[in-house]
Formats: C-alpha cells, sequence, structure tokens
C-alpha cells in the first residue's frame, strides 16, 4: 500500500461529486474525508464514495476515554473504509481500545478492518510549540518515534506523520509499520499554514508508506493534471 491519498476537505458533497467528475472512471484514487465533510454529511458521504469504486481514508482523529472512542470505532468499522485515525497522545488503553472497537465493527459488518493509523504531531506544529505549548522536553523526531513505538505496541498499523520523521519511525518500529504523510507541496506550491512539508520526491526518499495531498490537487486549476504530477513525482522517488 503506498497510496496518493486526495484530500476532499470540501464543504458539501455537491462539490465533492464535481471535484470527482472531473477523474477519468478508470483512476483507482485513495480519498480522505476528514471532519469538515464528515461533519456536513455524515455517512452517506462514505456510501458515495464507496459506490464510484473509491477508497476511503476516514480521518476523524479520535482522541477521547477508551470505552468511548473503542465504541466510535465499533461504528466506523462498519463503512467499509480503508484508514482511520485516531491520536497517539491518547495513550496506550486508549489506543487498544480503538483496535477493538473497529475489529469487532468490521467483523460485524463482514467487511475488511481498516488500517488503524495514530497521530504523532500534527504537520502544522513545529517543535518550538510542541515544547512551549504542550511542555514536551524531547526534541520533535523523538516524541514522534516513541509515540509511533506506543501505537505499534497497542495495535496500530501506523502512523500519520510528517514525513520528515520517517526515518526515526521506520527505525524505532517494523517494516511494516506504516508512515502515511500530510504536509505535502509541489515545490511550486505555498506552504499556507503547514510547518513540516516535503514535496512528493522527498517524501519517498524519506520512505514514506503513502502520501496525503489536498491544496496542491484540489486548488490547482487542472486538478487531475497536478495529481497526475504528484503521482509522477512520487513513483520516480520510490
Amino acid at each position: 500500500m503506498r497510496p496518493v491519498i486526495v484530500a476532499l476537505d470540501f464543504e458539501n458533497q455537491t462539490v465533492v461529486e464535481h471535484f470527482l467528475d472531473q477523474f477519468p472512471a478508470t483512476d483507482q484514487l485513495t480519498v480522505k474525508v476528514g471532519m469538515e465533510l464528515f461533519y456536513a454529511t455524515g455517512p452517506s458521504i462514505l456510501r458515495t464514495l464507496r459506490d464510484r469504486g473509491l477508497r476511503i481514508f476516514l480521518d476523524l482523529k479520535l482522541y477521547d476515554i477508551p470505552h468511548t472512542v473503542e465504541q466510535a470505532m465499533r461504528q466506523l468499522g462498519r463503512q467499509g473504509v480503508a484508514m482511520v485515525t485516531v491520536h497517539a497522545a491518547g495513550g496506550a488503553a486508549m489506543l487498544a481500545a480503538a483496535r477493538r472497537g473497529l475489529d469487532q465493527g468490521s467483523r460485524e459488518a463482514g467487511v475488511a478492518p481498516a488500517k488503524l493509523l495514530a497521530i504523532t504531531q500534527l504537520t502544522s506544529t513545529t517543535e518550538a510549540q510542541m515544547q512551549a505549548e504542550q511542555l514536551v522536553s524531547a526534541d520533535l523526531p523523538a516524541t514522534v518515534a516513541h509515540l509511533a513505538q506506543l501505537a505499534q505496541a497497542n495495535g496500530a498499523d501506523g502512523v500519520i506523520s510528517s514525513a520528515l520523521e520517517d526515518p526515526a519511525i521506520h527505525a524505532a518500529t517494523s517494516a511494516d509499520f506504516l508512515c502515511i504523510n500530510p504536509g505535502i507541496r509541489l515545490a511550486t506550491d505555498a506552504v499556507d499554514d503547514q510547518k513540516r512539508v516535503v514535496t512528493p520526491a522527498r517524501a519517498a526518499a524519506l520512505g514514506s508508506n503513502g502520501l496525503v495531498v489536498g491544496r496542491s490537487i484540489t486548488r490547482a486549476t487542472d486538478p487531475v493534471a497536478a495529481y497526475q504530477t504528484v503521482l509522477t513525482e512520487w513513483e520516480r522517488g520510490k
């Protein structure tokens, strides 16, 4: 699994469908449904995307007490999505509960269990900000590697992180542990509110297992051409 995941960070289903209609039906897209879209549409958007034959990364970043997360993940496990997220900072008990709920929901629905991915540190966060606001004294790579180890030990299949931390994560975990990386920009694109960004080629060189790309594609004049540019750069860098 080394997908380029297109982030559908749109306000409603109509805009999403108009955007997706630009892509050939033969394109086997993997798409991200985040909080904005899911809160606007609910699970109906997942059915729409599944009907199009798309793989879905459901990025809701669960973070709550273990029981609540377990029950929420049970519901998400029924949805037939490919990937879901929790915050690694929720701790060992919460991560293990997320795994149990996800597996139970998928069994009940008769679908393949989604990959459980744990958020380490958001790509909009700098090391200085993390240390000042979260009172974390370690440096950012060490913090992310520690959270990745915690996630793996409690049932996660991988993490969401900046590609800049991928080498540290792979060194701290097993070869099959996934590093899925947002904060991806083409060299000519604006960084916007992201802080720890890399190009698709750089992410590939750092050992990324998948990219999450939003504005570089969704705000492009020609989204299909932008997607192909990202995909080509990503494939060449592997």
